[in-house]
């Protein structure tokens, strides 16, 4: 609580008593109020209790411990890339992904003074990726801070108008703050992809495009260290005519000696193709975790 900046305080207090005295409707969340995932917790769940956390590990503890229900977490954007850290928490979490919520990002610049004061603008690192050239072309130097509501939060509590934050816009009405400039992302089609997380066992959320929505599945591993590895991996989902629409890298620990990746396949285990897959998988990787099945919310392709 206390990392939250002064001005959300209050608000954070009387968010988490609701979820506290009704902890199966809660909806936990990283950010103040007034975050994107705050709107997209209010979105996907409009009878959910939303639970400010300041970060993405105090969100998915919320779900462990039983202080929500589920979390919606950001995990990638389509200007920005995937969400820092994620892919580190989700296979740690013990959480399963149980749906997905697409949101549109409106980012607006929101201070103390007139834009033209303006020369530093907080926020989180993907929102100010979003608009750097933006920023760029006003001569507005970026700082990092873990939110973008928080980031508004600060500057109302710092009360230096040289300083604004990015934001959604509705974070300038909660903060008493300026709103300078709207709709100030590199592009339009900016669009983020949240994940909800649950308990085992959990029921999944009602899905935008109904129950009829074709199956996505998340899964992650790791390739062996050598030639063709990731070739002979995929090659099952090729013979079986699984759709992969999404495959990403990364590396953990500093060896530089092996890749993990994380993907997105169409399909639920128990379709022939999908398991005929994945056990072609397992024989080619050193591991192979399941993270969730769900309904698309948004149809591919």
């Amino acid at each position: 609580m206390e990392n939250f900046a002064a001005p959300a305080r209050p608000i954070v207090d009387r968010m988490t008593a609701a979820a506290a005295a009704d902890p199966t409707r809660a909806v936990a969340f990283q950010g103040a109020p007034g975050a994107n995932s705050h709107v997209a917790a209010v979105e996907a769940f409009p009878n959910g209790l939303p639970l400010p956390c300041f970060d993405f590990a105090d969100a998915i503890d919320a779900v462990r411990e039983g202080r929500a229900d589920c979390a919606i977490i950001p995990i990638e954007n389509s200007l920005h890339g995937r969400v820092a850290d994620m892919h580190f928490l989700l296979p740690e979490s013990g959480l399963v992904i149980t749906g997905e919520h697409f949101l549109g990002i409106k980012h607006a610049l929101m201070g103390l003074g007139s834009r033209d004061e303006v020369r530093q603008a907080m926020s989180h690192p993907q929102a100010l990726g979003q608009c750097r050239h933006w920023l760029r072309e006003h001569n507005i130097t970026p700082i990092n801070y873990p939110d973008t509501a928080g980031a508004a939060a600060m500057v109302a509590e710092q009360g230096d108008p040289a300083v604004a934050a990015l934001a959604p816009p509705g974070a300038a009405a909660i903060y008493g703050l300026n709103l300078l400039a709207n709709g100030i992302a590199d592009a339009e089609h900016n669009m983020t992809r949240f994940v909800v997380l649950a308990r085992v066992g959990h029921a999944a959320p009602e899905n935008p495009i109904g129950e009829n929505a074709p199956y996505m599945t998340t899964l992650m591993f790791e390739v062996k260290n050598i030639p063709a590895a990731l070739y002979k991996a995929m090659g099952g989902f090729a013979t079986n005519g699984v759709n992969m629409t999404k495959l990403e890298s990364y590396q953990r620990g500093g060896t530089f000696a092996a890749t993990e990746f994380f993907a997105d396949v169409e399909g639920k285990p128990g379709d022939p193709g999908l398991d005929r897959a994945l056990e072609e998988l397992r024989f080619q990787t050193k591991w192979l975790r399941l993270l969730g099945t769900y309904r698309q919310a948004r149809k591919r392709g």
